[in-house]
């Protein structure tokens, strides 16, 4: 929904009044636990999913350890980094004003508007206190630009008041394709590809495995939604490809909702591919719904990369998500955020507003009475070190909040150079900075992020295309992990390296027998070299076996085919219940990196 100007000013009026106070700054005393402040020359907004989404009538929930905490903190981490670079915005500090959005949109709209006061011309002569007496206002910060937000539908919310105003915005992880909009959303950019990429690089894999029958499945809202829109829009360009169903999970499911839509899914049970694009909680829990209909290995997923290699979505879930096929943009672990981060303690680092709560949660130990952890008497004594005395893994975006921030800083550097050559401090002619020049800026940049990789955009603001494609594998007994099978940058490539297993033959004579099977689509089992154990005085004995392709050894119809394959032209023509589409599918757990 885009503020009308009568909805803006009505929301700007709410929030003004929350800014002025008498005798005593009100802004300060309602904003002052809800948000990080920290001086600067220039100041940067900031986007985090700090806490969950809250229960009906509550806008904030459970605190977000590591897409809430991890990434606040690599924004403060790279404002450190920036600040203490003498080669960066020289005699310039970068300052911050990170709110939470609580991961909801509309929550998130309305703590944006701190972002937006400055920008907007105020009359206050008709103005007063109960007293009389005029108000003493609060000069807040100007934000030049804002680092955020996570979630799709919150960036698209956010967007859309920032444009109004001109301030640029770089997001780390929203991948919506109508972000790239540049009629609605002008001012933003990402420095993560958006699903466009990401749906082709699906409809790619789909296309490699042979596959012409899926489903799909979305989370309702803008990421699931449009993510499915992008795929069967791709899909239908790329040709070959149908859709059995597409399914949508409502925003507030109940477990029969997931039942139901396993149900659905299993009413064409030929088709086993499914396309999702979901949140991490739809995952779980549609991967337990399987579980509860006993169709473990029926399904053969392909997730987008809200799945990625995520371990929370298949906790407990190993079996249903055996032989998952996901997809992740390329991203590395920023070494120098693991050391600053594991040496946060409740003493040093009091800037963070919500890092007790962290703390607490972290460690199951009570910081104060009135602190969230109220079902514990275990106290904290703040000697608690992360990664020492609890588990820690830098969270996946951390690397891409970092260099969102660099991008930001690199623009208003670039700019400072053109407009305030020689001048130490900002000069006149970037104060205050013009939103519509600082854009250009960047749109402009080019340098090397934080894992190595040239951080750029293009005339959209887009990030380019690189990802990582993941197999949920089965690794041991009753344990799976991510194995990297592949990626895709413009095109996909699949390393799916051949397995072997070993055989023994009695023909007066032993052998081993390697036994390579590889899908994409095509079938080659190849038998060789069995005398490697026989004795040299007998004569070798070498086989040679190359299996037909699937149509015609494992199947003597074009229409007999895994996952309701069926060779047509005509989607609509096709029925995913034949007995062909019922053949037994094809399953790729088996193949080894």
């Amino acid at each position: 929904m885009i503020c009308s100007g009568t909805t803006l000013y009505t929301l700007w009026r709410l929030f003004w009044w929350t800014a002025v106070g008498c005798g005593v700054s009100l802004a300060q005393e309602l904003y002052a636990t809800h948000s990080i402040r920290i001086d600067g020359e220039l100041t940067l907004g900031g986007l985090f999913p700090v806490h969950a989404r809250g229960p009906k009538g509550t806008p904030c929930g459970d605190l977000k350890k590591e897409k809430g905490i991890h990434r606040l903190e690599a924004m403060l981490y790279a404002l450190d980094q920036i600040n203490n670079d003498p080669d960066l915005l020289p005699n310039i500090t970068l300052g911050a004003h990170i709110l939470d959005t609580c991961s909801k949109d509309i929550y998130a709209l309305e703590q944006s508007l701190t972002f937006v006061q400055t920008h907007i011309q105020k009359d206050t002569t008709d103005v007063r206190c109960t007293n009389g007496e005029p108000p003493i206002f609060v000069k807040p910060e100007r934000i030049v630009g804002v680092i955020g937000a996570s979630s799709s539908s919150v960036s698209i919310m956010v967007a859309k008041i920032l444009r109004l105003f001109k301030i640029p915005q770089i997001s780390y992880a929203s991948t919506a394709p109508e972000l790239s909009d540049n009629s609605s959303y002008a001012f933003f950019s990402r420095v993560v590809p958006p699903d466009s990429y990401q749906t082709q690089a699906m409809v790619d894999i789909v296309k490699a495995f042979g596959w012409n029958y899926v489903s799909t499945l979305a989370s309702e809202g803008s990421y699931g939604e449009s993510g499915v829109e992008a795929f069967v829009r791709v899909s239908k360009e790329a040709g070959g490809i149908c859709i059995a169903q597409s399914l949508k999970i409502p925003a507030d499911p109940k477990r029969a909702d997931y039942d139901r839509i396993i149900k659905s899914l299993l009413d064409t049970p030929g088709v086993r591919g499914v396309i999702i694009f979901a949140n991490e909680d739809d995952i779980r829990q549609i991967l337990a719904a399987g579980k509860r209909a006993n169709k473990a290995g029926h399904f053969i997923w392909v997730g987008s990369d809200s799945w990625g290699s995520k371990h929370a979505p298949v906790k407990q879930q190993g079996e249903m998500a055996e032989g998952a096929v996901t997809i992740l943009p390329k991203r590395a672990s920023v070494d120098g955020f693991d050391s600053y981060f594991t040496s946060r303690t409740l003493e040093n680092n009091r800037r963070n507003v919500w890092f007790a709560e962290f703390w607490e949660e972290n460690f199951d130990c009570q910081v104060t009475r009135t602190g969230s952890k109220k079902d514990t008497a275990k106290k904290c004594t703040g000697d608690e070190r992360i990664g020492t005395h609890s588990q820690y893994q830098q969270e996946g975006k951390v690397q891409f909040v970092i260099d969102a921030v660099y991008a930001m800083a690199h623009a208003l550097h670039n700019m400072h150079k053109v407009l305030c050559p020689g001048y130490t401090g900002i000069c006149p002619a970037m104060d205050p900075i013009n939103g519509d020049d600082l854009l250009g800026y960047i749109r402009n940049i080019h340098f090397n992020g934080s894992a190595g990789t040239p951080v750029m955009f293009d005339d959209k603001g887009d990030a380019p295309g690189r990802y990582d494609i993941f197999q949920y594998q089965l690794v041991g007994n009753n344990t799976w992990d991510y194995r990297r099978i592949g990626q895709w940058t413009d095109q996909l490539h699949l390393n799916m390296y051949i397995q072997t297993t070993t055989l023994t033959i009695s023909m007066n004579l032993s052998a081993s027998v390697a036994l390579g099977m590889l899908y994409m689509p095509k079938v080659y089992i190849i038998i060789f070299h069995p005398e490697q154990n026989v004795q040299k005085r007998k004569r070798s004995f070498k086989a040679v076996v190359t299996a037909a392709t699937m149509s015609s050894r494992l199947s003597h119809k074009s229409s007999d085919r895994p996952n309701g394959e069926a060779k047509t032209e005509l989607c609509e023509n096709v029925d995913p219940n034949s007995p062909a589409a019922k053949k037994k599918y094809v399953s790729y757990n088996d193949l080894v990196i």
